[in-house]
């Protein structure tokens, strides 16, 4: 509560917040999905097309002394690649919005651009416009625009599910930890939190393959899959012996003391998907299979309630 009395966002969270923001706009004929998913589905006079925005501001999405512009560009332009791959469609175009201090170099600028550039590259998408501001520091708004053939919601999943993964897990988070603690190694965790690198072939795969309802993991394993398992009324379970654990993020869990599986599950910023399938699906090449899902509400682990934190939440 603030002086006046009044609940905060802090005290509601992330969540909650939009829950209220969404009770608050209107909707007309050519939204075919509004907020809720990964990305909304918009129609036009020609055809349809999918749409989603992210926002990365410095020192609580990456830091200048952990990350280069390249670096920054790259992630940025990657998570919202991502929400439309997790739609199971392909990135076409992108809008940037840019706050930065008068003082940034101009280089510093054009090499996050670059960054940008590069990371479109892997789907064939380029910027198409923007806009630029002064800022106390940097803010990258970034509208990723798609086409998605059968666009693969949240809300898709059914009791008898099998819940699937695709892409890396652990390696971001094990990152993040390291470079909180003042390390830079090992490398390849390091080197997963400055860029993320997105299964983008997988959400288009999954679609044509059926899938009943997907997510990307930004907040991690636990978090997102809830949101599947909240939009679809589902319990969902995860089999933990499913899991292979990457070795650096085995090292940084015996250097810290920490039960490595705990990356996996809760470390967010890697961009891989969840997905449930009918139990009857081959799963394309790159899934693979981590659960079930079943009657009743909840994400559990090897039917267990999980205990501690179960990934990322702003304001927290």
């Amino acid at each position: 509560m603030n002086a006046a009395g009044e609940p905060t966002i802090g005290d509601i969270g992330e969540f909650a917040l939009i829950d209220q923001l969404r009770g608050q706009i209107g909707d007309n004929r050519h939204i075919l999905l509004g907020p809720g998913d990964d990305a909304a589905h918009v129609s036009t006079n020609d055809g349809t097309f999918v749409v989603s925005t992210d926002l990365l501001v410095e020192g609580r999405h990456f830091r200048r002394d952990w990350s280069s512009a390249h670096d920054v560009g790259r992630k940025a332009a990657a998570c919202n690649l991502s929400d439309i791959n997790a739609m199971g469609g392909v990135a076409t175009a992108l809008t940037v919005g840019f706050g930065a201090p008068a003082d940034l170099p101009v280089s510093w600028a054009l090499e996050m651009i670059r960054g940008f550039e590069i990371e479109c590259a892997h789907v064939g998408a380029h910027i198409v416009g923007g806009d630029v501001t002064a800022s106390d520091k940097i803010v990258i708004a970034v509208t990723a625009m798609g086409d998605a053939v059968r666009p693969v919601l949240r809300s898709g999943a059914m009791p008898g599910d099998i819940v699937a993964c695709a892409g890396r897990l652990g390696l971001a988070g094990a990152g993040f930890a390291t470079l909180s603690r003042g390390f830079r190694s090992p490398k390849a965790a390091v080197e997963a939190h400055r860029v993320p690198h997105p299964p983008y072939a997988a959400g288009p795969q999954a679609a044509g393959a059926g899938a009943t309802a997907m997510t990307d993991i930004s907040d991690g394993l636990l978090a997102d899959l809830g949101h599947i398992a909240e939009a679809s009324g589902v319990a969902i379970d995860l089999d933990s012996s499913a899991f292979v654990i990457p070795e650096p993020v085995a090292t940084v869990g015996e250097a810290l003391g920490v039960d490595a599986l705990t990356f996996v599950l809760t470390g967010g910023d890697d961009y891989a998907l969840v997905a449930t399938f009918s139990s009857q699906t081959t799963l394309p090449d790159g899934w693979v299979r981590v659960g079930t899902a079943s009657d009743g509400a909840g994400v559990t682990v090897d039917g267990q309630a999980y205990e501690g934190p179960r990934g990322h939440q702003h304001w927290r």
